[in-house]
């Protein structure tokens, strides 16, 4: 679950993390009122939006009066914002969040997440933060610096003070820093987040240490153990069909081009859309079949794909064995075949358990189906089949 900047900041609050005093706002109005009660001569209007690089694309600015609060709040409110984050379409900006504006020396990037090569909880973070930083740091990897988490000894002082020294920080700063990577790893695990990023957390000419801008990611699969938490979801920022996806246990994510994609596990599909991009094609979605999926629950996510006006062609990519089987696969396409109409060529591969039985499946339901014996064949196959050649 995705948090807007406003919600990220009065979580990590409850942690000690300090940011600028700030407060929502949904009309031009509220903005200039929160302007006036936040005090201060100088404020941020910031969209609220799921993307990050608002800035660059015009979502972030800085006013001097509760009048240019106002008037930059309602050039914001109701537009759609487009950033490398968004897509084309971008996303429309229903909220603001009004901050009182900073002065400050430095910009550090530090962020929280999980460090998969160690199977542990790891502190990122950077001498230089701001925008694009991903690009730098892909630029200049060794510029990155992190420390692994102990799972059961917590963040040591000792090594986080080391990481405080490399960031170029001393005295005040450098324990406010400790403190701070102690109050995100504790908050990383009391709210089950997958990412909490501070990017800029700047110093200020005091050597105060505020997060001027905080991105986090909760773990859907804990939210069970937090409900007070439920609240916090923006279901206008998620794709309807996401939603639709979420209430049948279906991992789905709407992507901008022409080719569905259904596969069964994430690295499998992840596999199938990184595929489809080298074969020249551009994946309409990301959908990852739970491996105790029913045939209902296939129905409904394949129906999603057919509803789709961008598709082209589908690719079915399934690899039967544990749990779920390739024939549960094939009756669940045929159900949505015959309920909604196959409109686009579809390129199945079945292998692994009941493979065979799902070809026959599919076959005998009378749906017109390619069929492909390898993953590389079946993107080649719907590369073309939605109109462009495969490279």
């Amino acid at each position: 679950m995705n948090l807007h900047e406003y919600q990220a900041k009065e979580l990590l609050r409850r942690h000690g993390v300090n940011s600028p005093a700030g407060r929502l706002a949904r009309s031009a109005e509220e903005a200039a009122e929160a302007a006036r009660d936040i005090g201060g001569d100088r404020w941020v209007v910031k969209a609220q939006i799921h993307a990050g690089l608002r800035q660059d694309a015009g979502g972030v600015q800085l006013c001097d009066t509760p009048e240019a609060v106002a008037e930059a709040a309602a050039g914001l409110l109701g537009r759609r914002l487009v950033t490398p984050q968004t897509g084309a379409k971008g996303k429309l900006v229903r909220s603001v969040y009004v901050e009182q504006a900073v002065s400050y020396d430095r910009e550090i990037y530090l962020a929280t997440l999980i460090d998969r090569s160690a199977g542990r909880v790891a502190i990122i973070a950077a001498r230089e933060g701001g925008n694009d930083i991903e690009a730098r740091l892909a630029a200049a990897p060794d510029e990155m610096l992190s420390l692994v988490v102990d799972p059961v000894d917590g963040v040591q002082e000792s090594a986080a003070a080391a990481l405080a020294g490399q960031l170029g920080l001393d005295g005040a700063a450098a324990d406010q820093a400790v403190a701070l990577m102690k109050a995100l790893n504790k908050a990383f695990q009391d709210f089950d987040a997958s990412l909490i990023e501070i990017n800029p957390l700047v110093v200020t000419a005091e050597g105060q240490l505020l997060a001027l801008d905080v991105k986090m990611v909760l773990d859907d699969n804990a939210q069970f153990r937090h409900p007070d938490l439920a609240n916090l979801r923006d279901e206008e920022e998620v794709d309807p069909a996401e939603l639709e996806a979420r209430d049948y246990n279906l991992n789905y994510v709407r992507l901008e081009g022409n080719i569905g994609v259904m596969g069964n596990g994430a690295g499998l599909a992840l596999a199938t859309v990184d595929l489809l991009k080298e074969h020249g094609g551009e994946p309409a979605d990301f959908m990852d079949i739970r491996p105790e999926a029913t045939r209902a629950q296939v129905t409904h996510g394949f129906k999603l794909l057919l509803r789709n006006p961008e598709v082209r062609a589908i690719l079915v990519n399934i690899y039967g064995g544990g749990i779920l089987r390739c024939d549960t696969v094939a009756e669940g396409i045929a159900a949505a075949c015959k309920e909604e109409g196959l409109r686009v060529p579809l390129i199945v591969r079945a292998a692994g358990t009941n493979g065979e039985l799902a070809r026959k499946i599919l076959m005998s339901q009378g749906i017109p189906v390619t069929f492909a014996q390898s993953l590389g064949q079946a993107a080649a196959k719907v590369v073309e089949a939605a109109g462009r050649k495969a490279a």
